[in-house]
């Protein structure tokens, strides 16, 4: 797979929030660990995804976590001296969208969940998308040690120090700098949180980190669009929205009954957003009853661009539903036996 021509640039002028520094393996802290470390020294928790050449290929990886201050390995040793790619993305928990670090070399990943995929040329083929890689240059095959840094040059204890500050801040306990310093302030909120939680005063700088992150998580779960089955049946389901200044329909999140799938967990806008889904009863497929705005869907896990002459373009056209207006930037939709056709023949 030849590097200029793995894909065209698709997330163009994409800025980014963090500064990457690279180290060879001289270092006192990198000698303590083999293979490609990353290093978390913002006050935000990272998700990385990391790539390198194999074979004719590029095999991507992800999602290794980093809490603000640690460092973990993203690729063990011995490593192949060359260019490797990375790309990192803040944990949903943190409010204000997803923060990014990226550069201009776009690879396929799965946004939803850990993945170890050869990237394809057409990331919507196998139902992944594309993010903007960095090129690193590794130049040791024992140890490299790659650092992600804000504008503020937190050491490791400054940086789990201001993600503790952040992450109080997100879960709503918080309103102080982020600066990475303990004050009155901070050390008053983590005593309100402990207490609130029963949790120990005890209690180590990586729990409270985690404990933090999953509270902020939920409650930043009051945002994006969420798909529920409310049936008695399995429910495959696919969702159509404005995607820049064109149509996107994705799909399939399975639905098993009773559950929900948060599919957008970014604010929604006022832009209009559908759904479609199809429940097996029986070994025969119901289908929604009001849907008439047709979309383009595919056998297998998609993204597709655009909403004409699916056919001609090896998918299928699929009759999506419109759903209300977002309320507050998020959207729940439940799917009820009422919405389905009786079952086709």
């Amino acid at each position: 797979m030849v590097q200029a021509q793995l894909f065209s640039r698709i997330f163009a002028g994409a800025a980014a929030l963090f500064i990457l520094l690279m180290a060879g393996g001289g270092h006192a802290e990198a000698q303590a660990a083999k293979g490609w470390q990353l290093c978390n020294r913002t006050s935000y928790v990272i998700e990385a995804s990391v790539a390198r050449y194999e074979g004719q290929g590029v095999v991507v990886e992800g999602w290794k976590r980093l809490r603000p201050g640690a460092c973990e390995t993203a690729m063990d040793g011995p490593l192949r001296p060359g260019i490797h790619y990375l790309f990192a993305r803040s944990s949903i928990a943190h409010r204000g969208g997803r923060k990014i670090w990226g550069g201009d070399f776009p690879l396929c990943v799965d946004t939803t969940g850990s993945f170890s995929v050869e990237s394809p040329q057409d990331c919507s083929a196998m139902g992944l998308e594309p993010r903007d890689f960095r090129p690193v240059l590794i130049e040791n095959r024992n140890v490299w040690k790659t650092s992600f840094t804000e504008t503020e040059e937190f050491s490791a204890d400054e940086a789990s120090n201001a993600g503790v500050q952040r992450l109080l801040a997100d879960a709503g306990i918080y309103n102080g700098n982020i600066d990475g310093n303990i004050g009155r302030k901070t050390r008053a909120a983590i005593g309100e949180f402990l207490t609130q939680n029963e949790l120990s005063e005890d209690t180590t700088d990586t729990d409270l980190i985690d404990v933090l992150e999953q509270i902020a998580q939920e409650r930043g779960r009051n945002i994006g669009l969420t798909l529920c089955n409310r049936t008695r049946n399995r429910i495959w389901s696919a969702i159509a929205r404005r995607r820049g200044e064109g149509w996107e329909s994705r799909g399939w999140w399975l639905l098993e009954s009773g559950g929900c799938a948060r599919v957008v967990d970014e604010p929604l806008l006022t832009a209009e957003h559908f759904v479609f889904a199809e429940m097996m009863e029986e070994g025969r497929v119901r289908t929604l009853k009001d849907a008439t705005d047709p979309f383009c869907v595919s056998r297998t896990r998609f993204a597709i661009n655009g909403r004409a002459n699916c056919e001609a373009s090896a998918h299928r056209t699929g009759l999506f539903v419109a759903t209300p207006p977002a309320e507050n930037r998020r959207l729940l939709y439940e799917f009820f036996e009422r919405d389905f056709k009786e079952p086709e023949s």
